[in-house]
């Protein structure tokens, strides 16, 4: 996924991908929802049981939340669904993982940085905040879970925050680009992250998901 390509005067609006995935959760009544699709499994947002190996995120929400608040957009966040997922917060790392508990125990606690905001060129209508994992000996934390786990290696770790319910005027999209770009490398918070979860979902916003395991990294 690639950064937003924002362009002067014209407006930010919700994509396909989100307009079936994400539209339906927080705004079931708009005009633009998708309710499904040939080819699709989503149905009003909701697919079968999902199990992910994913990174706890603690609430990093919050320390964004008085700026966007105060933008011209803020009606236009779904603050009732970033409330429900606060405790819930994560970075996928891969789909259908297999668990080896020994060797993921053996990489010990990884450091981790959260910057953000992010919006990317897919699922418009979704903030996120980026996860930068520490390397050792050159290697990626975070890329060496995945092969542990069967998963492909990405380099890109999201953790969704904010869910917009309306496309954004060409104003409010400016504002949302300002926005972007004066988050982008700040830091947000860091912490040592020795555990992982095995996270079972049934949307993609993990409204209705629980934590089927909690897997440590500490030998």
């Amino acid at each position: 996924m690639s950064r937003t390509r924002f362009i002067a005067g014209a407006g930010f609006a919700l994509d396909e991908a989100y307009r079936l995935a994400h539209l339906p959760l927080v705004a079931p009544h708009h005009p633009k929802v998708i309710a499904r699709k040939a080819g699709a499994e989503y149905e009003m947002g909701r697919h079968g049981k999902a199990l992910s190996l994913v990174l706890p995120v603690p609430d990093v929400g919050h320390l964004l939340e008085p700026e966007l608040k105060a933008a011209p957009f803020s009606s236009k966040i779904a603050w009732d669904i970033a409330e429900r997922r606060r405790g819930k917060l994560h970075a996928t790392l891969c789909g259908r993982p297999s668990i080896d508990h020994a060797a993921l125990a053996a990489i010990g606690p990884i450091g981790v940085e959260v910057r953000g905001l992010f919006s990317g060129n897919i699922n418009h209508g979704r903030l996120y905040a980026r996860v930068y994992p520490e390397k050792r000996d050159g290697e990626n934390q975070l890329k060496r879970v995945q092969r542990l786990a069967g998963g492909r290696e990405t380099g890109l770790y999201l953790v969704g925050l904010f869910n917009f319910t309306d496309d954004l005027d060409a104003h409010e999209a400016a504002a949302l680009a300002a926005l972007i770009e004066r988050w982008w490398d700040r830091p947000i918070l860091r912490w040592q992250a020795d555990v992982l979860w095995l996270l079972a979902a049934w949307d993609d916003l993990v409204l209705d998901g629980s934590v089927e395991e909690t897997i440590s990294l500490v030998p």
